[in-house]
């Protein structure tokens, strides 16, 4: 079954939850930048907690059929990037996420609602 990336989106923030990632935000970024449709962005407090956050998220979407096309930042584990193409995902500690604060650099994108079961 093929998944929409809005689907896929809200599924990578539900394995990040379930490791538990904390300050997860889904942004609808497709009107904004051909880079992506969607953005991801979580916080994990340690590096062990980050590496296991984005191999939950890259190992979820996998066995959806959506591989992930390329992982940056996972040997310094500060800020991780997971590219699927048109979602991307962001696993930040919380020191290095304020600092970039891509919520305000994205600040017209729209905010997808998600909850964590």
């Amino acid at each position: 079954m093929k998944h929409s990336v809005d689907q896929l989106a809200l599924e990578a923030a539900h394995a990040a939850a379930d490791k538990k990632a904390k300050d997860i935000v889904v942004l609808d970024i497709q009107n904004l930048t051909p880079m992506a449709d969607y953005f991801v962005i979580c916080s994990a407090n340690s590096s062990t907690q980050i590496e296991a956050v984005a191999r939950a998220v890259r190992d979820r979407l996998g066995d959806l059929g959506k591989p992930c096309k390329g992982t940056e930042g996972l040997a310094e584990a500060k800020w991780v990037l997971l590219d699927f193409g048109d979602l991307v995902v962001h696993v930040f500690r919380p020191e290095e996420r304020e600092f970039y604060h891509l919520e305000r650099l994205w600040g017209d994108a729209r905010p997808v609602p998600y909850e964590v079961q």
